[in-house]
């Protein structure tokens, strides 16, 4: 939404957002990086650390096929209103649906939580919490938000869910810049020396800022970040409509 409101969309603008999709991703595997050292030393040997990465694999596929299926349905710009609107509304539902489970968590009425340990999971809970992240194609829609939500109303204590959401990142946010880059091969001109300082200032940025982020939520609900989404979807819904800010097309 602030690239659109800049009118920061060209090619520049776009390798702007791999740069810093790359530091969200790094920041991912830097915090989880001897749980993912022991996952790997162990596989050739151990059952759950073979289990444990084929449960990622089995969240991550019906997120990438129904991404590259739907992607320009997803990306398709709204001529007929303010770009960020679609968006905006994501952001209130998204806060809706986060209060509504904290809610539900609270009063005793969630699901009998069943796996304390993310070595327990069977496939099926990675497919139910792959199913929950696919919301996150909708533009607005938090993919965190989503499979962890979603894994605590299946059956997953907070921890797990939210530990098996940050593993889930690194193949989906990997995948995602990888892509992305490989689309943008010949627009390598906008990677400039003038557009380096700006690069590694998004860089540094993402990669802090999700960091703060990931530890946050470890050890937090989501009750303020739903209020967060509420409160700013309302604020976009409110400068769009009344016109007093255009957003470019």
């Amino acid at each position: 939404m602030a690239g659109s409101l800049l009118d920061f969309n060209d090619a520049h603008a776009k390798t702007f957002d791999v740069v810093i999709q790359f530091g969200a991703i790094l920041s991912v595997c830097w915090e989880f990086r001897r749980r993912i050292g022991t996952v790997v030393s162990r596989l050739p040997s151990r059952p759950e650390a073979r289990r444990f990465t084929l449960n990622v694999i089995i969240a991550t596929i019906s997120t990438v096929v129904l991404g590259l299926l739907f992607e320009k349905a997803i990306k398709r710009p709204r001529s007929s209103r303010p770009v960020p609107v679609p968006v905006a509304f994501a952001l209130v539902v998204g806060g809706v649906v986060i209060l509504w489970a904290e809610a539900r968590q609270r009063s005793g009425g969630a699901t009998v939580t069943r796996v304390h340990d993310v070595d327990n999971l069977t496939p099926l809970d990675a497919l139910k919490v792959g199913l929950a992240q696919c919301f996150a194609l909708i533009p607005g829609m938090s993919r965190s938000g989503s499979t962890i939500i979603g894994g605590m109303l299946f059956g997953l204590d907070r921890r797990v869910a939210t530990e098996f959401s940050f593993f889930l990142a690194i193949p989906i946010i990997f995948g995602a810049t990888t892509y992305e880059l490989y689309k943008l091969y010949k627009d390598w001109h906008s990677l400039s020396v003038d557009a380096l300082g700006t690069f590694a200032i998004g860089f540094i940025s993402a990669f802090a800022c999700v960091l703060w982020l990931l530890r946050y939520v470890a050890a937090h609900d989501f009750t303020a970040f739903a209020w967060y989404r509420i409160g700013f979807g309302l604020l976009i819904l409110l400068i769009g409509y009344s016109g007093a800010l255009s957003w470019a097309d």
